[in-house]
Protein backbone atom coordinates (compact mmCIF):
# COMPACT_ATOMS: atom_id res chain seq x y z
CA UNK A 1 0.00 0.00 0.00
CA UNK A 2 1.32 3.48 -0.83
CA UNK A 3 1.51 6.64 1.53
CA UNK A 4 -1.68 7.36 3.38
CA UNK A 5 -2.38 10.75 5.01
CA UNK A 6 -5.37 12.49 6.88
CA UNK A 7 -6.28 16.21 7.00
CA UNK A 8 -5.94 17.21 10.37
CA UNK A 9 -5.72 20.69 11.97
CA UNK A 10 -8.35 23.59 13.46
CA UNK A 11 -7.65 25.77 10.51
CA UNK A 12 -10.65 23.45 8.76
CA UNK A 13 -12.94 23.41 11.52
CA UNK A 14 -15.79 24.73 10.31
CA UNK A 15 -15.25 24.56 6.59
CA UNK A 16 -17.12 22.25 4.24
CA UNK A 17 -16.16 21.13 0.42
CA UNK A 18 -18.43 22.22 -2.14
CA UNK A 19 -17.20 21.28 -5.54
CA UNK A 20 -13.45 20.00 -6.61
CA UNK A 21 -11.90 20.13 -10.52
CA UNK A 22 -8.95 19.61 -12.47
CA UNK A 23 -6.69 21.96 -13.80
CA UNK A 24 -6.32 21.56 -17.91
CA UNK A 25 -3.10 19.76 -17.50
CA UNK A 26 -4.16 17.56 -14.33
CA UNK A 27 -1.42 18.39 -12.23
CA UNK A 28 -3.59 20.32 -9.52
CA UNK A 29 -6.59 20.09 -8.69
CA UNK A 30 -9.24 23.33 -6.90
CA UNK A 31 -11.46 22.80 -4.09
CA UNK A 32 -14.26 24.87 -3.78
CA UNK A 33 -15.58 25.76 -0.27
CA UNK A 34 -17.77 27.72 2.21
CA UNK A 35 -15.15 29.89 2.96
CA UNK A 36 -13.33 30.36 -0.26
CA UNK A 37 -10.98 28.13 -2.58
CA UNK A 38 -7.92 26.13 -2.12
CA UNK A 39 -5.02 24.60 -4.74
CA UNK A 40 -3.62 21.41 -4.31
CA UNK A 41 -0.51 20.13 -6.33
CA UNK A 42 -0.77 16.17 -7.12
CA UNK A 43 2.80 15.32 -7.17
CA UNK A 44 4.50 15.54 -4.52
CA UNK A 45 1.00 16.16 -2.75
CA UNK A 46 0.35 19.11 -1.07
CA UNK A 47 -1.47 22.10 -0.95
CA UNK A 48 0.12 25.33 -2.46
CA UNK A 49 -2.54 27.87 -1.87
CA UNK A 50 -5.58 28.95 -0.19
CA UNK A 51 -8.00 32.28 -0.31
CA UNK A 52 -10.43 32.78 1.83
CA UNK A 53 -13.05 35.26 1.87
CA UNK A 54 -14.99 34.38 5.11
CA UNK A 55 -17.74 32.76 6.58
CA UNK A 56 -20.65 34.47 3.82
CA UNK A 57 -17.80 33.84 0.98
CA UNK A 58 -18.54 30.32 -0.05
CA UNK A 59 -17.55 29.86 -3.71
CA UNK A 60 -19.60 27.04 -5.60
CA UNK A 61 -17.11 26.60 -8.91
CA UNK A 62 -13.60 27.42 -8.77
CA UNK A 63 -11.61 26.68 -11.98
CA UNK A 64 -8.29 27.33 -12.86
CA UNK A 65 -6.41 28.09 -15.66
CA UNK A 66 -3.43 25.75 -16.24
CA UNK A 67 -1.00 26.63 -13.33
CA UNK A 68 -1.14 30.21 -13.52
CA UNK A 69 -2.89 32.82 -10.57
CA UNK A 70 -6.05 33.04 -12.50
CA UNK A 71 -9.31 31.62 -11.82
CA UNK A 72 -12.84 31.37 -13.17
CA UNK A 73 -15.59 31.36 -9.72
CA UNK A 74 -19.13 31.77 -9.18
CA UNK A 75 -20.45 31.80 -5.89
CA UNK A 76 -21.97 29.57 -3.62
CA UNK A 77 -26.26 30.22 -2.53
CA UNK A 78 -24.40 31.69 0.98
CA UNK A 79 -22.55 33.87 -0.61
CA UNK A 80 -24.37 37.16 0.28
CA UNK A 81 -22.67 38.96 -1.75
CA UNK A 82 -21.20 36.79 -4.86
CA UNK A 83 -24.35 34.70 -5.53
CA UNK A 84 -24.34 31.85 -7.69
CA UNK A 85 -25.19 33.63 -11.08
CA UNK A 86 -22.09 35.93 -11.31
CA UNK A 87 -18.75 34.66 -13.28
CA UNK A 88 -16.14 36.47 -11.30
CA UNK A 89 -12.45 36.41 -13.43
CA UNK A 90 -9.92 36.78 -10.31
CA UNK A 91 -6.07 37.25 -10.53
CA UNK A 92 -5.21 35.75 -7.11
CA UNK A 93 -1.10 37.00 -7.80
CA UNK A 94 -2.51 40.65 -7.48
CA UNK A 95 -5.65 39.97 -5.29
CA UNK A 96 -7.94 41.23 -7.46
CA UNK A 97 -11.56 40.79 -10.07
CA UNK A 98 -10.55 40.75 -13.37
CA UNK A 99 -14.15 41.10 -14.64
CA UNK A 100 -17.69 40.07 -13.49
CA UNK A 101 -20.38 38.50 -15.62
CA UNK A 102 -23.97 38.37 -14.41
CA UNK A 103 -26.51 36.02 -15.36
CA UNK A 104 -30.50 35.48 -14.74
CA UNK A 105 -29.96 31.83 -14.21
CA UNK A 106 -27.10 29.95 -11.91
CA UNK A 107 -24.12 28.67 -13.67
CA UNK A 108 -23.89 24.84 -14.08
CA UNK A 109 -20.12 24.83 -15.16
CA UNK A 110 -17.14 27.07 -16.16
CA UNK A 111 -14.48 26.42 -18.25
CA UNK A 112 -11.11 28.21 -19.27
CA UNK A 113 -8.13 27.67 -21.68
CA UNK A 114 -5.66 29.72 -23.06
CA UNK A 115 -7.82 31.82 -25.58
CA UNK A 116 -11.63 31.25 -24.24
CA UNK A 117 -13.53 31.07 -21.07
CA UNK A 118 -16.96 29.39 -21.30
CA UNK A 119 -20.07 29.62 -18.86
CA UNK A 120 -22.66 26.96 -18.89
CA UNK A 121 -25.95 27.95 -17.77
CA UNK A 122 -29.14 25.39 -17.98
CA UNK A 123 -29.98 26.05 -21.35
CA UNK A 124 -27.05 28.42 -22.97
CA UNK A 125 -23.39 28.02 -23.29
CA UNK A 126 -21.77 31.15 -23.52
CA UNK A 127 -17.62 31.55 -24.64
CA UNK A 128 -15.90 34.24 -24.42
CA UNK A 129 -12.58 35.97 -25.84
CA UNK A 130 -9.69 36.46 -22.73
CA UNK A 131 -8.09 38.92 -25.33
CA UNK A 132 -10.99 41.02 -25.02
CA UNK A 133 -13.09 39.50 -22.15
CA UNK A 134 -16.09 39.79 -25.45
CA UNK A 135 -18.73 37.16 -25.63
CA UNK A 136 -17.49 35.07 -28.63
CA UNK A 137 -19.97 32.88 -29.29
CA UNK A 138 -23.21 31.34 -27.89
CA UNK A 139 -24.53 27.51 -28.28
CA UNK A 140 -28.27 26.88 -27.03
CA UNK A 141 -28.92 23.09 -25.85
CA UNK A 142 -31.36 21.26 -24.02
CA UNK A 143 -31.38 20.93 -20.27
CA UNK A 144 -28.10 20.46 -19.08
CA UNK A 145 -27.97 20.58 -15.17
CA UNK A 146 -24.41 18.81 -15.13
CA UNK A 147 -22.77 21.66 -17.05
CA UNK A 148 -21.68 19.37 -19.89
CA UNK A 149 -19.02 20.89 -21.73
CA UNK A 150 -15.40 20.08 -23.51
CA UNK A 151 -12.59 22.73 -24.36
CA UNK A 152 -10.01 21.77 -26.07
CA UNK A 153 -6.38 23.12 -24.77
CA UNK A 154 -4.03 22.00 -27.63
CA UNK A 155 -2.05 25.35 -28.86
CA UNK A 156 -3.03 25.14 -31.98
CA UNK A 157 -6.48 23.78 -31.56
CA UNK A 158 -10.01 25.38 -30.35
CA UNK A 159 -12.23 22.72 -29.97
CA UNK A 160 -15.46 22.91 -28.32
CA UNK A 161 -18.11 19.95 -27.55
CA UNK A 162 -21.31 20.67 -25.66
CA UNK A 163 -25.06 19.10 -25.50
CA UNK A 164 -27.28 19.62 -28.79
CA UNK A 165 -30.45 20.62 -28.98
CA UNK A 166 -31.72 17.21 -28.86
CA UNK A 167 -31.63 14.29 -26.35
CA UNK A 168 -28.21 12.31 -26.83
CA UNK A 169 -27.13 14.57 -29.37
CA UNK A 170 -23.51 16.72 -29.29
CA UNK A 171 -22.40 19.53 -30.95
CA UNK A 172 -18.71 20.11 -31.63
CA UNK A 173 -17.21 23.25 -32.97
CA UNK A 174 -14.01 23.86 -34.53
CA UNK A 175 -13.21 27.61 -34.01
CA UNK A 176 -10.47 27.68 -36.05
CA UNK A 177 -11.47 25.73 -38.64
CA UNK A 178 -15.29 27.51 -38.62
CA UNK A 179 -16.37 24.08 -38.55
CA UNK A 180 -19.42 22.66 -37.06
CA UNK A 181 -20.70 19.13 -36.83
CA UNK A 182 -23.62 17.09 -34.92
CA UNK A 183 -23.18 13.59 -33.93
CA UNK A 184 -26.10 11.81 -32.64
CA UNK A 185 -23.84 10.27 -29.65
CA UNK A 186 -26.62 8.32 -27.67
CA UNK A 187 -30.33 7.46 -27.75
CA UNK A 188 -31.14 8.59 -23.84
CA UNK A 189 -30.05 11.96 -22.90
CA UNK A 190 -26.21 12.44 -22.37
CA UNK A 191 -24.79 11.96 -18.60
CA UNK A 192 -20.77 12.76 -19.50
CA UNK A 193 -18.45 13.88 -21.66
CA UNK A 194 -14.56 14.40 -22.21
CA UNK A 195 -11.92 15.83 -24.69
CA UNK A 196 -8.63 14.81 -25.58
CA UNK A 197 -6.45 17.94 -24.87
CA UNK A 198 -5.73 18.47 -28.64
CA UNK A 199 -9.35 17.89 -29.29
CA UNK A 200 -9.06 15.54 -31.85
CA UNK A 201 -11.66 12.54 -29.71
CA UNK A 202 -14.36 13.18 -27.95
CA UNK A 203 -15.81 10.08 -25.03
CA UNK A 204 -19.35 10.26 -24.09
CA UNK A 205 -21.42 8.83 -22.17
CA UNK A 206 -25.47 8.83 -21.39
CA UNK A 207 -27.97 8.47 -18.40
CA UNK A 208 -27.95 4.69 -19.07
CA UNK A 209 -24.27 4.52 -18.30
CA UNK A 210 -23.76 1.30 -19.74
CA UNK A 211 -21.75 1.91 -22.58
CA UNK A 212 -18.95 4.78 -23.41
CA UNK A 213 -18.76 6.02 -26.75
CA UNK A 214 -15.47 7.40 -28.31
CA UNK A 215 -15.63 9.87 -31.48
CA UNK A 216 -13.63 11.48 -33.94
CA UNK A 217 -13.89 15.29 -33.71
CA UNK A 218 -13.06 15.94 -37.29
CA UNK A 219 -15.86 13.76 -38.97
CA UNK A 220 -17.84 12.73 -36.51
CA UNK A 221 -17.37 8.60 -36.72
CA UNK A 222 -17.15 6.63 -33.52
CA UNK A 223 -14.41 4.60 -33.72
CA UNK A 224 -14.64 2.63 -30.86
CA UNK A 225 -17.02 1.95 -28.12
CA UNK A 226 -16.79 0.19 -24.67
CA UNK A 227 -19.03 -1.15 -22.40
CA UNK A 228 -18.93 -0.65 -18.13
CA UNK A 229 -21.47 -3.25 -17.45
CA UNK A 230 -24.92 -4.35 -17.94
CA UNK A 231 -26.97 -2.68 -15.68
CA UNK A 232 -28.06 1.33 -15.55
CA UNK A 233 -25.55 3.67 -13.67
CA UNK A 234 -24.90 7.11 -13.03
CA UNK A 235 -21.35 7.99 -14.66
CA UNK A 236 -19.73 10.51 -12.57
CA UNK A 237 -16.28 11.02 -14.44
CA UNK A 238 -15.13 10.02 -17.74
CA UNK A 239 -10.63 10.50 -18.42
CA UNK A 240 -8.66 10.41 -21.40
CA UNK A 241 -4.89 10.05 -21.21
CA UNK A 242 -2.48 12.25 -22.45
CA UNK A 243 -1.41 9.48 -25.14
CA UNK A 244 -5.01 8.48 -26.02
CA UNK A 245 -4.37 5.33 -25.33
CA UNK A 246 -6.51 4.50 -21.88
CA UNK A 247 -9.74 5.77 -21.09
CA UNK A 248 -11.16 5.77 -17.47
CA UNK A 249 -14.85 5.90 -16.09
CA UNK A 250 -15.93 5.89 -12.90
CA UNK A 251 -19.50 6.07 -11.40
CA UNK A 252 -21.95 5.55 -8.30
CA UNK A 253 -21.02 1.40 -8.55
CA UNK A 254 -17.88 2.00 -6.39
CA UNK A 255 -15.86 0.43 -9.23
CA UNK A 256 -13.64 2.61 -11.13
CA UNK A 257 -13.11 0.81 -14.76
CA UNK A 258 -9.92 1.66 -17.13
CA UNK A 259 -10.19 0.89 -21.10
CA UNK A 260 -7.15 0.18 -24.05
CA UNK A 261 -8.25 2.75 -26.87
CA UNK A 262 -7.30 2.33 -30.08
CA UNK A 263 -5.70 5.68 -31.12
CA UNK A 264 -4.53 4.51 -34.09
CA UNK A 265 -7.11 2.84 -35.54
CA UNK A 266 -8.91 6.18 -35.25
CA UNK A 267 -5.70 8.20 -36.95
CA UNK A 268 -6.09 5.95 -40.01
CA UNK A 269 -9.25 6.47 -40.23
CA UNK A 270 -8.99 10.15 -39.79
CA UNK A 271 -5.91 10.00 -43.06
CA UNK A 272 -8.64 7.97 -45.14
CA UNK A 273 -10.92 10.53 -44.94
CA UNK A 274 -13.38 8.47 -44.28
CA UNK A 275 -16.75 10.55 -43.13
CA UNK A 276 -20.06 10.37 -41.06
CA UNK A 277 -23.19 10.49 -43.05
CA UNK A 278 -25.57 13.11 -42.07
CA UNK A 279 -26.24 13.27 -38.50
CA UNK A 280 -22.92 11.63 -38.01
CA UNK A 281 -24.67 8.42 -37.03
CA UNK A 282 -22.05 5.62 -35.24
CA UNK A 283 -20.60 3.20 -37.75
CA UNK A 284 -20.03 -0.58 -36.89
CA UNK A 285 -17.01 -0.04 -34.90
CA UNK A 286 -19.84 1.09 -32.10
CA UNK A 287 -20.77 -2.15 -30.46
CA UNK A 288 -23.55 -2.88 -28.60
CA UNK A 289 -23.78 -4.85 -25.29
CA UNK A 290 -23.48 -8.94 -24.26
CA UNK A 291 -24.49 -11.12 -22.02
CA UNK A 292 -22.06 -14.16 -22.69
CA UNK A 293 -18.88 -14.64 -20.81
CA UNK A 294 -16.05 -12.87 -21.24
CA UNK A 295 -12.56 -14.16 -22.03
CA UNK A 296 -8.86 -11.58 -22.53
CA UNK A 297 -8.02 -11.40 -26.18
CA UNK A 298 -4.78 -10.32 -26.04
CA UNK A 299 -2.29 -8.92 -23.69
CA UNK A 300 -2.76 -4.91 -23.66
CA UNK A 301 -6.35 -4.87 -24.58
CA UNK A 302 -9.52 -5.21 -23.37
CA UNK A 303 -11.53 -7.51 -22.86
CA UNK A 304 -13.81 -9.04 -25.66
CA UNK A 305 -17.22 -11.36 -25.55
CA UNK A 306 -16.18 -15.25 -26.01
CA UNK A 307 -18.17 -14.80 -28.91
CA UNK A 308 -16.56 -11.79 -30.32
CA UNK A 309 -15.16 -13.93 -33.26
CA UNK A 310 -18.55 -13.95 -35.09
CA UNK A 311 -19.03 -10.37 -35.64
CA UNK A 312 -21.07 -9.95 -38.25
CA UNK A 313 -22.69 -12.96 -38.27
CA UNK A 314 -24.56 -12.25 -34.35
CA UNK A 315 -25.79 -8.73 -33.11
CA UNK A 316 -23.91 -6.29 -32.24
CA UNK A 317 -24.06 -7.07 -28.78
CA UNK A 318 -22.13 -9.84 -28.88
CA UNK A 319 -18.93 -7.90 -29.07
CA UNK A 320 -18.71 -5.84 -26.40
CA UNK A 321 -15.45 -4.53 -24.93
CA UNK A 322 -15.33 -4.61 -21.23
CA UNK A 323 -12.27 -3.22 -19.14
CA UNK A 324 -8.88 -3.59 -19.16
CA UNK A 325 -7.72 -2.84 -15.38
CA UNK A 326 -10.52 -1.95 -12.29
CA UNK A 327 -10.18 -1.42 -9.07
CA UNK A 328 -12.91 -0.70 -6.11
CA UNK A 329 -12.92 2.33 -3.56
CA UNK A 330 -13.87 1.83 -0.23
CA UNK A 331 -16.50 4.87 -0.47
CA UNK A 332 -18.98 5.51 -2.52
CA UNK A 333 -19.20 9.29 -3.11
CA UNK A 334 -19.02 11.05 -6.42
CA UNK A 335 -15.18 11.04 -7.60
CA UNK A 336 -13.55 12.76 -10.69
CA UNK A 337 -10.33 11.06 -12.48
CA UNK A 338 -7.54 12.08 -14.40
CA UNK A 339 -4.57 10.34 -15.52
CA UNK A 340 -1.00 10.72 -13.72
CA UNK A 341 2.32 9.76 -14.76
CA UNK A 342 3.31 6.09 -15.19
CA UNK A 343 0.38 4.26 -15.81
CA UNK A 344 -1.86 5.98 -12.52
CA UNK A 345 -5.11 7.16 -12.33
CA UNK A 346 -5.93 9.56 -9.87
CA UNK A 347 -9.30 10.88 -8.13
CA UNK A 348 -10.56 13.20 -6.45
CA UNK A 349 -13.80 12.45 -4.61
CA UNK A 350 -16.52 14.71 -2.50
CA UNK A 351 -15.80 13.19 0.80
CA UNK A 352 -12.36 15.09 0.78
CA UNK A 353 -10.03 12.34 -0.73
CA UNK A 354 -7.38 11.96 -2.94
CA UNK A 355 -6.53 8.74 -4.31
CA UNK A 356 -3.91 7.52 -6.94
CA UNK A 357 -3.83 4.09 -7.94
CA UNK A 358 -1.45 2.33 -10.83
CA UNK A 359 -2.35 -0.15 -13.19
CA UNK A 360 -0.20 -2.77 -15.06
CA UNK A 361 -0.45 -1.63 -18.56
CA UNK A 362 0.17 -4.99 -20.24
CA UNK A 363 -1.67 -7.60 -18.60
CA UNK A 364 -4.38 -4.76 -16.71
CA UNK A 365 -6.56 -6.61 -13.70
CA UNK A 366 -7.09 -5.45 -10.30
CA UNK A 367 -4.96 -2.30 -9.66
CA UNK A 368 -2.67 -1.01 -6.36
CA UNK A 369 -3.41 2.07 -4.25
CA UNK A 370 -0.36 4.07 -4.15
CA UNK A 371 -1.35 7.16 -2.80
CA UNK A 372 -4.77 8.61 -0.45
CA UNK A 373 -4.71 11.66 1.52
CA UNK A 374 -7.95 13.16 3.22
CA UNK A 375 -7.31 16.80 2.32
CA UNK A 376 -10.87 18.30 3.58
CA UNK A 377 -14.24 17.17 5.25
CA UNK A 378 -17.17 17.35 3.03
CA UNK A 379 -20.57 19.22 2.85
CA UNK A 380 -23.01 17.49 5.12
CA UNK A 381 -25.50 17.83 2.11
CA UNK A 382 -23.14 15.53 -0.15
Amino acid sequence: MGHVEEASGSDDDGVELLSVSWNQDNSCFIAATTNGFRVFSCKPFHETMRRMFGPNGGIGIAEMLFRTSIFGLAGAESNTEFPPTMLQLWDDYNERRIHKYNFTSEIRAVRLSKDYFVVVLEKTINVYRFKDLRLFYQARTVSNPNGLCCLSHHANASVFACPGTSKGQVLIEHFGLKETRFIAAHDSPLSCMTMALDGTLLATASVRGTLIRIFNTRDGTCVQEVRRGLDRAEIYSIALSPNVQWLAVSSDKGTVHVFSLRVKDAEEDAKKGESATAGAQVNDNCNYGSTVPVTQTKIGSNTSSSLSFMKGILPKYFSSEWSFAQFRLPEITRYIMAFGDQDTVMMIGLDGSFYRYSFDPVNGGEMMLKEYHLFLKASKSL
